[in-house]
């Protein structure tokens, strides 16, 4: 295959299992506080200190910095979203309406430290085999691009219904697209052996709530789908590493390098529209909304406030 070396139909089957778990899961979390707590806070300290220095130590395809960066910061999102979401007080806080996009900025320049870390990286590293190359510059370029796009944060809102979702109106289809493209390319770099799943499976656990469950909530879904991923992974690397299900890269220079330019051209399309947005209408995307205007903002807004 282009992406990856072949697959056979049972794996094909796990894809799947994993994708509906983590969105049954995070489902769960959603309608829940007691779950919530249960698994983005007490389950990560015991596991802190019993199960992961063993499994995810150095030489493990976890037992990097980054794998560790992620879990924590994942994790750190989950909680700092469930306080926006359950405390009418920080809700309405302009200093904790900025913890979303700083903690999202913060995991994609993690991810973009990493893409450039591994520029000259030709060879067998962390327990898989990386290439570095243009395509760490291209993507690198892409998640900055990304962070810069994040725009009206102080338009967060929690949701009426039962499950208090977070929802960001100005956080619309096309950059969580351009996200998308971004983060799979990023795996598929720097990780990837681990891409089928911590790529694909993980971006539409998130992506398939947010167009079709719940609309605007995109990050909320991301730090929770995120967070049990790497709670699984740290636990077991086995799973992505060296299980039946496994699946490896191709490690195709073409396939990098196609993935990166579509990452690369996505955010330069959104970059451009989110400018020319701001230029013409004047708009602050620190102070206000930039897609106040769309249709797809609008309905957010009405339905969730």
């Amino acid at each position: 295959m282009f992406l990856f070396e072949s697959i056979p139909a049972k794996t094909y089957a796990m894809f799947f299992i994993v994708l509906l778990s983590l969105i049954g899961i995070n489902q769960l979390a959603r309608m829940s506080k007691i779950v919530s707590f249960g698994i983005f806070l007490i389950l990560p300290v015991i596991l802190t200190f019993t199960l992961w220095p063993k499994t995810a130590a150095e030489g493990s395809s976890v037992g990097t910095w980054f794998a560790w960066a992620k879990a924590y910061s994942s994790l750190a999102g989950c909680l700092g979203f469930m306080a926006l979401r359950y405390s009418k007080k920080l809700s309405k806080n302009k200093f904790m309406l900025m913890f979303p996009p700083t903690i999202l900025s913060i995991n994609i320049l993690e991810a973009v430290i990493r893409e450039f870390e591994l520029i000259s990286s030709n060879g067998f590293l962390d327990g898989m085999i990386i290439l570095g190359g243009p395509w760490n510059i291209m993507n690198g370029i892409a998640g900055i691009l990304n962070i810069i796009t994040l725009s009206g944060w102080v338009g967060i809102i929690v949701s009426k219904n039962k499950s208090k979702d977070m929802i960001w109106p100005d956080q619309l289809w096309f950059w969580i697209i351009a996200y998308d493209l971004w983060n799979f390319a990023y795996v598929y770099n720097c990780v990837p052996d681990h891409s089928f799943y911590a790529g694909a499976a993980l971006l539409l656990s998130c992506t398939i709530p947010a167009f079709f469950i719940k609309k605007g909530a995109w990050l909320q879904h991301r730090a929770q789908t995120l967070g049990i991923w790497m709670i699984f992974v740290m636990s077991y690397p086995g799973f992505v590493d060296t299980s039946q299900y496994a699946v490896k890269s191709s490690h195709n220079k073409n396939a990098l390098f196609i993935i990166a330019l579509l990452s690369l051209a996505a955010n330069v399309a959104v970059a451009i529209y989110h400018f020319y947005k701001i230029f013409k209408y004047k708009r602050n995307p620190i102070s206000a909304e930039v897609h106040v205007d769309l249709k797809d903002y609008k309905l957010l807004l009405a339905q969730n406030s």
